[in-house]
């Protein structure tokens, strides 16, 4: 690996920008992994885990829950958890390595690690941030911060499991129940989220699309449920401006494409641990 990291870090010197797309390998590495039970979750819903049995935290999202006391008792202790977790190692370290480069992150993540250490205007969340709530319909273009709705919930649990009915979040224009702002049938793509991609569009443009600028794309934790979002955009960029780099850090066994040639990178290892030694 040490070949790799001194390669990634003579790219990150010449490269004029850096475009980072960040999956749930970055969060997991972080400790809070949102797909298999660990410690730092387990924890504080495990009374929700035991009671529902949810294979995984984000498998409570997609619970079909009797009533929204119970939904809302499940959604708001795991948004708390990640409210009052500290930033993840990794995330700080991503931030230390890219310093005072242009840069914009395009992530899938939705638990709020990345945007409390990058500008908003260098971010775009597509899969939404459930420290977000809309309405369930949505009837509206309005997004609400959960933050003050969410500690009430927590600080007025009913055996640690629901939410008394009067706390149930609801739309102001029709009534019906807030649910976070998180990719499902009924996700908001509102203007919010419009500008948010646009940005990320425009940065694109601005020094990909310039073919005297070197460009680094670093993608972190990225699996392949969904690769239209980060992972084959990355590559269609790199195939097309021989001036783009690609870089892929990840935990498991795989490979930088072969039709990229030399401005292809894989670094296998934990996210942690590679970014720290980036950073040394």
């Amino acid at each position: 690996m040490k070949t790799e990291i001194e390669q990634l870090k003579k790219w990150l010197e010449e490269a004029d920008a850096v475009i980072v797309g960040v999956g749930s390998g970055l969060s997991s590495a972080a400790g809070y992994n949102h797909y298999h039970w660990k410690s730092a979750l387990e924890q504080p819903l495990h009374q929700l885990r035991e009671t529902y049995g949810l294979e995984s935290p984000f498998a409570g999202f997609y619970y079909h829950y009797s009533d929204y006391e119970s939904m809302w008792g499940y959604y708001s202790q795991y948004i708390r958890a990640m409210m009052d977790a500290p930033t993840g190692q990794p995330v700080l370290e991503l931030k230390k390595f890219i310093g005072e480069k242009p840069h914009f992150i395009l992530t899938t993540n939705i638990d709020m690690q990345l945007a409390r250490e990058f500008d908003e205007k260098n971010l775009c969340m597509f899969q939404g941030d459930f420290s977000m709530l809309q309405c369930s319909q949505p009837c509206s273009d309005e997004l609400i911060s959960a933050r003050n709705l969410i500690y009430e919930m927590t600080e007025n649990l009913i055996d640690g499991m629901w939410i008394p009915s009067e706390l149930v979040p609801r739309c102001e224009h029709c009534g019906r129940v807030l649910v976070p702002w998180v990719r499902d049938d009924t996700f908001l793509e509102g203007s919010d989220w419009k500008e948010s991609l646009q940005r990320y569009y425009d940065f694109v443009e601005k020094w990909v699309g310039q073919k005297d600028k070197t460009v680094l794309l670093l993608e972190l934790g990225v699996g392949e449920m969904t690769p239209a979002i980060i992972k084959l955009p990355f590559w269609n960029m790199a195939a097309e401006n021989e001036n783009v780099r690609y870089v892929c850090m990840n935990q498991k066994e795989s490979s930088a494409p072969q039709h990229l040639k030399d401005r292809g990178l894989y670094v296998q290892g934990d996210l942690a641990r590679t970014l720290h030694f980036l950073n040394k």
